[in-house]
């Protein structure tokens, strides 16, 4: 988390500090609301359109960034966060640009909106081809926000069902291709011939070409591996269905802890779910898929044995790399399923780490838990198991007294977000480094 918020705030002070460094007259200040409005309005702009275009950027799912910002995870954090960032400049652009004509509706300016003269150009230069296309530019634009800003805020809408945000997001690299045309034509001409210019252009060329790119289902991430389902095992006490795969030889194979995009249903689109296998190189991989929505809870009556179906991945950098000799693993409910796929893979090969293992659960199946307990005895790891009714919570005070040797193990975490953000934060009080916290982010919207 640190990581990529450091990559958010840096990004945009580099994108304003590059935009004043193309505008210094700014500094000097401006003689009136007019000329304040003509300057903030191209600022929100440049920044608005620099954060839609690496968010379209992202949306690719280019591995070779995934690493970096620590993970597919965090990239796609990262893009609902500058999505926002873009909502919020578009808004403030849009209302910037509408200013002067309600404020002269209202009385409050007089003369209304100045009129630009015209600039002495040779007829037919590229500045006077510019000019002419403004009054299209604007309209374009202002459409395209209106399209763009419906869409990025039924995103941010968790009711709206996954196959629905889906096909609506499809829709927003056509609003991004229009908001591009309505940029390059109003961007202040002199700009484009800046550092700050260049980059911008840079941005939404490589926007533009991940647009469309998109809107021919293509992406820059893992490839398809089509696969057959092999054996299905429901179990209704914890909602959880148990999807066993055949792969195609094209499987590039994976590490214990990442993900895959699995499509069950062409209409519905490609869910992510983590892998919950180790990797033995026959192919078979597993899904626990937990009821959370419509979608998944239909699955045991939709899926049979038989089914074709396409995994995409492997992704994801929650893959348990440490030199420390002890490291304590933290799961809620069906956060298990990474740490299942690695104790199958110490079982095979052991580490010789020291491992305390956290399960806490509000659901309880005998037989899973037994299960559980035997892959934890096969791979040396020290189950601690929380059945909730029971146990009562896991906490921060809870953990530190059950392991008192906590200070000096990697964390990795993977189950419900609130209860990640309490650990973390009270761990971090009491002395843990910030980089020995190590959270799974599976929440793809």
């Amino acid at each position: 988390m640190r990581k990529i918020t450091w990559y958010f705030w840096s990004g945009l002070a580099l994108l304003s500090l590059l935009w004043l460094a193309s505008n210094p007259a700014v500094l000097a200040g401006q003689p009136n609301f007019i000329a304040w409005r003509n300057v903030l309005t191209q600022y929100s702009g440049v920044l608005g359109m620099a954060v839609m275009s690496v968010a379209m950027l992202l949306a690719m799912r280019p591995t070779p960034a995934e690493r970096p910002l620590g993970g597919l995870d965090k990239m796609y954090r990262l893009h609902k966060w500058l999505g926002i960032a873009a909502l919020v400049l578009s808004l403030s652009h849009w209302l910037l640009a509408q200013a002067p004509k309600w404020l002269s509706a209202l009385g409050l300016l007089s003369g209304g909106r100045p009129r630009r003269a015209p600039l002495p150009l040779p007829e037919g230069s590229l500045q006077q081809t510019f000019i002419s296309l403004r009054h299209t530019a604007e309209g374009v634009g202002e459409w395209a926000f209106y399209v763009a800003a419906v869409l990025m805020v039924l995103a941010l809408l968790k009711r709206l069902p996954y196959r629905r945000f889906v096909q609506l997001h499809r829709l927003l690299p056509l609003a991004y291709l229009a908001l591009v045309f309505h940029s390059v034509l109003l961007l202040k001409f002199d700009n484009w011939a800046t550092p700050g210019g260049w980059l911008l252009a840079l941005l939404m060329a490589g926007g533009s070409v991940a647009a469309i790119l998109s809107l021919c289902r293509r992406h820059g991430g893992q490839p398809r591996t089509d696969g057959r389902i092999v054996a299905l095992d429901y179990q209704p006490a914890l909602k959880v269905l148990a999807v066993d795969v055949q792969l195609d030889p094209a499987w590039p194979g994976h590490k214990a802890g990442q993900f895959a995009f699995v499509t069950f249903h062409p209409g519905e689109g490609a869910h992510p779910f983590t892998l919950a296998s180790a990797w033995q190189g026959d192919g078979r991989v597993r899904l626990l898929i937990k009821a959370l929505g419509d979608y998944t809870a239909a699955l045991p009556a939709r899926l049979k044995t038989g089914d074709r179906i396409q995994l995409e991945g492997p992704y994801g950098c929650f893959t348990f790399d440490s030199a420390r000799p002890h490291q304590i693993w933290i799961s809620g409910g069906i956060g298990v399923t990474p740490f299942v796929a690695r104790m199958q893979a110490l079982a095979a090969a052991p580490a010789g780490q020291t491992i305390d293992f956290f399960h806490a659960t509000s659901d309880y199946d005998a037989s899973v838990m037994q299960r559980l307990s035997q892959d934890a005895a096969a791979a040396g790891v020290d189950l601690h198991l929380l059945w909730q009714p029971r146990d009562g919570y896991l906490d921060a005070e809870r953990l530190t007294r059950s392991v008192p040797e906590w200070r000096d193990a990697d964390i990795w975490f993977c189950g419900p977000a609130a209860f990640g953000r309490q650990l973390r934060e009270r761990l971090l009080a009491l002395g843990l480094p910030a980089a020995r916290f190590h959270q799974e982010l599976f929440d793809m919207r």
